[in-house]
Formats: structure tokens, C-alpha cells, sequence
């Protein structure tokens, strides 16, 4: 491969890494809660999750998923689902931590961070639809193997480095002094977005016909 293959394969994986989400959302939560090393650890998750994703689609994991009915929607509910049970969490939060921040261990954050990514619909379609088109067809099996631990390691990265920025600017400690209210926007957002997953066939059919009959 050549080096504008990485560098583009790069761009590609970094963009889809800071676009703004119920991912950012979940290590946010996590280093207000926890302080900085459960909001890395929660990158660090959240990048094993998309390891996953991304060594599936560089395995050509991608024609199997669409070659098995279902199996996309199921991923899509499982997500959203995961999202709303986030979401309710958040809500009944008293939005207190524990001295300095330090409630469960970075245990929890790793876990939360590696299911949000493994559940999230829009990760799987990023990764499995786009990541193998940029692979050359020549690719060794050692280059799609890199191709798939870079991008695995700027997701871990990058979210890594926002718990990092969070914890050492001080937001995080901003936001800890307000967490019953972080809580609440916080499992706000992760309740709209998890049961738009579950509902969007449903909701977008309703939204056709009633706009047919408004026609």
C-alpha cells in the first residue's frame, strides 16, 4: 500500500472518530463520574470496540452481514436499546459522585465504552459499508491487518484524549459540580437517539404516509 492509501485510510477513520455522538456522550459521563483514568479507559473500550468492526470489515465481514437477513436491523435494535437502557440510567441519577469523582472502577468505564461502540449501528455501517472501499484490492493480508489496528488505535485515541482535555482543563470538575443536570441532558440525548434507532423504520413510514396524505 501506498503511503497516500494510510493517510487518506487515516482521515477517514480519524473524521468518523471525533464526529459528535452518543459515543463522546458515554466518555464524557464517564470522566465526570470517574475522573480521568475511567474516561481513558472508556476510549480505550470504545476503541476495542471498534477493533472489532474494523478487522471485520478488512476481513470482508460486510458481505456476510448483507447476505444475512436481519441481521443489520438486529444490530441497529440492539444498539438503540442498549441507548435507551444508558438513557434511563442517566435520568435516575442523583448526579452525585463519589469523593473526587471516584464512583465504580475503570472497570465499568471500559465496558461502557466497549458496548456503546459495539452496539452502535452507526459505527458497524461505517466500518463495514466504507472502511474496506479504501482498501486497495492488492492489499496484503498483513496491510488490511494494519489497516485495521490504525484505525482501531485513533478511535482509542482520540477518545483517550478527550477524557485527558476534560479532566486537566477542568470542565470535567465543571460539570461534576452540575451533574445532576449533566445527567439529565445526558440521558436525554441517549433516549432520543436509542429509540429513534429502534423506531426509525416505523417512524419514517408513518412520516410517508401522513405526508402522501397531506399531498
Amino acid at each position: 500500500m501506498e503511503l497516500t492509501s494510510w493517510i487518506t485510510i487515516g482521515a477517514v477513520c480519524l473524521t468518523g472518530a471525533i464526529s459528535p455522538g452518543p459515543s463522546l456522550a458515554v466518555v464524557v459521563k464517564n470522566t465526570v463520574a470517574g475522573g480521568r483514568g475511567r474516561g481513558m479507559l472508556t476510549g480505550l473500550g470504545h476503541g476495542l470496540g471498534v477493533g472489532i468492526y474494523a478487522f471485520g470489515a478488512v476481513a470482508g465481514v460486510a458481505a456476510l452481514v448483507e447476505a444475512v437477513p436481519g441481521m443489520s436491523r438486529s444490530i441497529e435494535i440492539l444498539g438503540g436499546l442498549y441507548l435507551v437502557w444508558l438513557g434511563l440510567g442517566a435520568l435516575r441519577s442523583s448526579g452525585v459522585a463519589g469523593p473526587d469523582g471516584q464512583e465504580a472502577g475503570g472497570r465499568s468505564g471500559f465496558a461502557e465504552g466497549f458496548t456503546i461502540a459495539f452496539l452502535n449501528p452507526k459505527i458497524a455501517v461505517f466500518f463495514l459499508a466504507l472502511l474496506g472501499s479504501f482498501l486497495p484490492a492488492d492489499a496484503t493480508n498483513l496491510e488490511r491487518a494494519g489497516v485495521a489496528g490504525l484505525a482501531m488505535f485513533i478511535d482509542a485515541a482520540w477518545y483517550a484524549f478527550a477524557a485527558v482535555v476534560l479532566a486537566s482543563t477542568g470542565a470535567a470538575a465543571w460539570l461534576r459540580v452540575r451533574g445532576k443536570w449533566l445527567d439529565r441532558v445526558l440521558g436525554l440525548l441517549l433516549l432520543a437517539v436509542g429509540a429513534w434507532l429502534v423506531a426509525q423504520p416505523w417512524a419514517l413510514e408513518m412520516m410517508s404516509s401522513l405526508w402522501m396524505g397531506i399531498q
